[in-house]
């Protein structure tokens, strides 16, 4: 599974540094049923819906990206979430990327977001709107001490565990990916109420915000559901081997090859690029 969780590293990184996908060349959503097709890591969307721009409860970061696209439950889901946030005044809500408006791979770091079931969610809860240029060019807040052991205590505040066990106890949500330093937080300071805490799954980097994962919306028959979470809290041997030192020449991955698109992704992706 390590083998694995690297391979995928290593082509995040190099879709960071790569060129314009395709996919990056379909500026509007794909006229349709919402409908998401493929895996979340290898996929696209048909009928994408823009997550409103303009809310009292979240603000949307780096617009001029143009990566506020998705399937119309991410959008229903983010508003949800955010109000729940707004009615325990915990803060706004800071969305990152979505997705774009087909879908598909996009560079600056990320495999997955190509259904448009995935969202990036800031842990940070200010009490006071962002101006809009700092939207533009927003500062993350590194929550992770510099050895990945711990988190900062000075910037853990109560408002992120609420923010995260909120968004857990969504129904529609089936993950959120955070720093193993920050899910080994969230397992001491958890208490009796323990259950959502195995949709919170350690993975490297999100050192200063959640990645939230959908499941497979109904009617979207070709899309791809991950394999069930393992029972338990996930804050046992499984979360402590993140913190193991590197084994000798594991060394660095080498990058895989994109995977072949699902038919009706490539389909969409010819007849929209001609």
């Amino acid at each position: 599974m390590k083998k694995w969780f690297l391979a995928l590293a290593a082509m995040m990184l190099s879709l960071s540094a790569g060129a314009a996908t395709p996919w990056q060349k379909i500026v509007n959503p794909v006229a349709g049923t919402p409908d998401s097709i493929g895996g979340f890591s290898n996929g696209c969307i048909v009928g994408a819906h823009a997550l409103p721009l303009d809310s009292p409860d979240y603000q949307v970061m780096r617009q001029d990206q143009r990566r506020y696209f998705g399937h119309p439950d991410l959008v229903l889901f983010i508003q949800r979430l955010s109000t729940q946030a707004h009615n325990l005044q915990l803060g706004q809500v800071l969305v990152g990327d979505m997705g774009m408006p087909a879908g598909g791979r996009f560079n600056g770091g990320h495999a997955s977001h190509q259904t448009g079931l995935d969202v990036d969610i800031w842990l940070q809860l200010p009490k006071t709107r962002w101006t809009a240029q700092r939207l533009l060019k927003p500062q993350p807040l590194d929550l992770v001490t510099a050895d990945g052991k711990g988190v900062r205590q000075q910037h853990w505040q109560p408002e992120i565990p609420a923010l995260i066990k909120l968004a857990a106890k969504d129904n529609d949500v089936t993950r959120i990916f955070v720093n193993p330093a920050i899910k080994q937080q969230l397992c001491r300071d958890a208490g009796a109420d323990r259950d959502w805490l195995r949709k919170v799954r350690p993975w490297f980097q999100h050192r200063a915000h959640m990645h939230v994962r959908l499941r497979c919306p109904v009617g979207s028959n070709e899309c791809i559901e991950q394999a069930p979470i393992p029972a338990g809290d996930g804050c046992g041997y499984e979360l402590q081997s993140w913190f193991e030192p590197k084994k000798p020449g594991s060394g660095t991955p080498v990058k895989p090859e994109p995977p072949p698109l699902p038919a009706s992704c490539q389909a969409l992706l010819d007849k929209h690029l001609l």
